[in-house]
């Protein structure tokens, strides 16, 4: 019994860990924005194919990423009986998909303003979508804190 409730803690704390240190989804975040930079700079005539392979390779890593949150989730409920924990997971895996797709709508809009610098309206998308993403890393950074706080107490 004290074996297994000590792997069960060891398990919640290395599960604990892998959420307050999302470092894999920050990088690939960074190396979306920075492909997307690269791409940019070979305008007018854009490099499509290397961005192409590029946003394939992000798809990939986040779709692994996807999966452990998945797994996570599932052992949280399931293993731990911490259904509370489990959807503060789903919280979070919904607000990272909208995280990317911010980040997707913020590249196509830069790009509509560096080919069209003369258009106002392309440029306040551009900043409303930079609003929608600080927002939406506050919602992220909320979920993390509610999680770390739950996860510190016992249901």
């Amino acid at each position: 019994m004290l074996q297994r409730d000590c792997a069960e803690t060891m398990h919640m704390l290395q599960i604990r860990k892998y959420i307050s240190q999302p470092k894999l989804s920050t990088a690939t975040l960074f190396l979306t924005r920075w492909g997307h930079e690269a791409y940019l700079r070979t305008g007018p005539h854009y490099d499509f194919e290397h961005y192409k392979q590029l946003v394939h390779e992000i798809t990939k890593a986040f779709s692994g990423i996807s999966k452990e949150v998945l797994e996570i989730k599932e052992q949280l409920h399931q293993d731990f009986d911490r259904p509370d924990l489990s959807e503060h997971m789903e919280k979070l895996q919904i607000k990272e998909k909208e995280k990317l797709e911010l980040t997707a709508k913020l590249q196509l809009a830069k790009q509509n303003v560096q080919d069209h610098p003369a258009n106002e309206d392309f440029l306040e998308k551009v900043q409303q979508l930079k609003q929608d993403v600080i927002k939406n890393k506050a919602v992220l950074a909320d979920i993390l804190q509610d999680f770390k706080y739950d996860s510190e107490e016992p249901e």
